[in-house]
């Protein structure tokens, strides 16, 4: 069956004929977006383009929630690879209005790692404007692009993507949250299912450490009802929430 048939079956007949309202109740204190919009716009566009690996449809909702919601001036990723999570910020912003600039990290060529994507690195965001792909250490380049901005409401958005090792998460996180206190922050495979089980759970462990020995006003949601699971910590008295 087409996508399109099949999306007009899961939608009801009128597929397509217009966009439900998206706009997160930002007056209230709780995160709330209008889910049934979100699912629509991430089968519709996300879907075709990024399909669901390595995000299932739930962890791009969540991303696709925190931009409304949060509506960030900058985005700060590190772990590039093809350029996938890069894609869904710039199709967001894109179609809904939200002038950020997108900074896309992953390692230098001669870096050896099980996941560099070599000459693919981020070819499905190459060439777009508004996202801008560099090479290095992700959280040292992100801090180093945002010294530069210099303004005074300039409110960012971080997504820790790379090394998913606790110590490396945990280093990135804490450099994220003493050194840009106002930041809101997105982190990827933080499922956590035992130790036992064999699984990584060091991006939840470090999420867990880091919070626990600060005091902090970051509220936690998150999709982990199965791998490879997102957190999302965000700051109710955001600037822009």
């Amino acid at each position: 069956m087409q996508l399109k048939g099949l999306l007009s079956r899961l939608f009801g007949g009128g597929y397509g004929k217009s966009q439900p309202d998206v706009s997160p109740n930002r007056h209230c204190s709780e995160f709330e977006v209008n889910n049934w919009a979100i699912s629509d716009f991430v089968i519709r566009k996300l879907f075709p383009i990024v399909g669901f690996k390595p995000f299932p449809l739930n962890e791009q909702m969540l991303i696709l929630a925190a931009i409304l919601r949060l509506r960030p001036t900058h985005i700060f990723e590190w772990g590039t690879n093809i350029g996938k999570s890069a894609r869904i910020f710039h199709e967001v912003c894109k179609e809904f209005g939200i002038n950020a600039e997108i900074h896309s990290i992953d390692l230098p060529d001669d870096m050896e790692h099980v996941e560099h994507p070599k000459e693919r690195r981020g070819y499905l965001v190459r060439g777009i404007t508004g996202v801008t792909l560099h090479q290095g250490d992700g959280l040292d380049t992100s801090l180093r692009i945002l010294s530069r901005c210099g303004a005074a409401d300039v409110s960012p958005l971080f997504f820790i993507d790379g090394d998913h090792s606790y110590e490396s998460v945990r280093r990135e996180l804490e450099g994220v949250i003493d050194r840009v206190p106002a930041a809101n922050v997105l982190l990827h495979d933080t499922f956590y299912q035992s130790v036992e089980s064999g699984y990584n759970i060091g991006p939840y462990k470090a999420i867990e450490d880091v919070l626990g020995k600060r005091t902090h006003s970051f509220r936690i949601l998150s999709q982990n009802i199965g791998l490879p699971g997102m957190t999302l910590l965000w700051q109710p008295r955001s600037k822009r929430a």
